[in-house]
């Protein structure tokens, strides 16, 4: 599988993305049930960008917002058909971009047709854990949330309905899945159906949303490639806010200890969080962020629009994710002209990525620290880069280190290298 060595995703909430409804209608929508198909007219913006991956949000059959699924093999109708993914996994791939779906399951829509006839006392009860000691029926559910059914993993039933649906969207023309929620489910469930995956499809790319817990025993135990590094996107934003790059390397020490077991899922955004230009609020605080995503060991993903420096607070309560979760405009060419300057810095970074493909399994090692003044070398083999952070929102900041500078608004001397007030330095040594 060494096509992941150089993957770069581009991150999209489908149903947020083409704007779509909050539910599901009963019957037909009204409007155009296509819009799947408005994602190709994205591909070349995305290719431009530097990416060589797709990473959709649940493109399948929902109640709501995609991740209560009623219906594993159908596309959600307010997406379109088969037909509008299979035009959209062609036309990704005519461009060089892989196709990553998200497969929820740890847990159902309560409206999906298996979990009513469970609660109808079906065949089916042996899918999920239901609970009829009581006047009404009680079930195991996601994080509180009753709508959200979660599945019975030690059932072999679900086991193999897993690995069906995930071969089902293989065959279909994607090349790997995102496993929602992977933290809630036993690890040790994924073994026997990653097996059954990898025999029908050896390249597969598989990584779990893991958002706690021990990454390199959940990777090992389960079978993953990878899982998402929460522990890195928070000391990246949290750092470049409190002023506090001990916070950073210390992660940067995890990060390298992880790397060295598996490449991570690295990431500043997703559908879940608050945007990285709304947790730093500076321009240049942004740019630091997108330096470090790029320049440590890991599968970097960039979420839509934070290409853009997108803004959007994610809030507790009902519709607390519209604002991280915006439609897109009919195309590029409407982007409003703002966010510009980010665009052009991600083909800058992912281009310098791309010219070092050994950052995929790079560790780094702390060469100059202080609150505000960050000097780190990633490596790997006999590769390695120096990278240099400067906080001062005023002052410059003499790095002691010299070299080739490959990128980042700074002047290089015999001894030093000068980086600006909330600026950057990448060199090679």
């Amino acid at each position: 599988m060494g096509w992941v060595e150089h993957a770069v995703w581009w991150q999209v909430y489908p149903l947020g993305f083409v704007g779509a409804a909050d539910e599901a209608p009963e019957g037909s929508d009204p409007r155009d049930a296509h819009r799947l198909r408005r994602l190709i007219d994205w591909l070349d913006y995305a290719r431009d960008l530097g990416v060589n991956g797709l990473a959709l949000g649940p493109v399948f059959a929902s109640s709501t917002h995609g991740y209560d699924t009623t219906d594993h093999l159908r596309i959600d109708p307010r997406l379109g058909d088969r037909s509008d993914f299979d035009a959209l996994v062609t036309a990704a791939h005519e461009r060089g971009l892989r196709v990553l779906l998200d497969g929820v399951f740890n847990h159902v829509g309560r409206a999906h047709p298996m979990f009513t006839a469970a609660l109808a006392g079906g065949p089916e009860g042996a899918l999920f854990r239901i609970d009829r000691s009581g006047d009404e029926p009680t079930w195991d559910c996601f994080e509180g949330h009753r709508d959200l059914v979660t599945l019975n993993h030690s059932s072999p039933a679900v086991a193999d309905l897993v690995a069906d649906v995930m071969i089902h969207w293989l065959d279909a023309g994607a090349d790997g899945w995102r496993l929602d929620a992977a933290y809630a489910v036993p690890p040790a469930f994924w073994v026997p159906v990653l097996e059954r995956v990898r025999a029908a499809h050896p390249d597969v790319y598989v990584v779990g949303e893991v958002i706690h817990g021990d990454y390199s025993a959940i990777v090992a135990e389960s079978g993953f490639d990878s899982v998402t590094q929460y522990e890195l996107w928070k000391a990246i934003w949290s750092a470049l806010s409190s002023a506090n790059f001990w916070e950073l390397a210390w992660s940067l020490d995890r990060h390298s200890a992880f790397v060295e077991q598996f490449a991570p899922w690295t990431f500043v955004g997703n559908h879940d969080v608050t945007r990285i230009a709304t947790q730093v609020d500076d321009d240049g605080l942004l740019a630091l962020a997108l330096v470090v995503l790029f320049t440590v060991g890991g599968t970097p993903a960039v979420y839509y629009g934070d290409e853009q420096a997108f803004r959007g607070l994610k809030e507790e309560r009902f519709g607390g994710d519209d604002a991280i979760r915006p439609a897109f405009p009919a195309s590029p060419d409407d982007l409003a002209p703002d966010g510009a300057w980010a665009y052009r810095l991600h083909q800058e970074l992912i281009g310098l990525r791309r010219r070092h493909p050994w950052l995929h399994r790079a560790t780094t090692r702390t060469v100059e620290l202080s609150n505000e003044h960050l000097l780190y070398e990633a490596s790997a083999g006999g590769d390695a880069l120096l990278v240099a952070l400067n906080l001062d929102p005023d002052e410059p900041w003499d790095a002691p280190a010299t070299g080739e500078l490959l990128a980042g608004p700074s002047t290089v001397t015999a001894t030093t290298t000068t980086v600006p007030a909330r600026g950057w330095a990448v060199l090679a040594p």
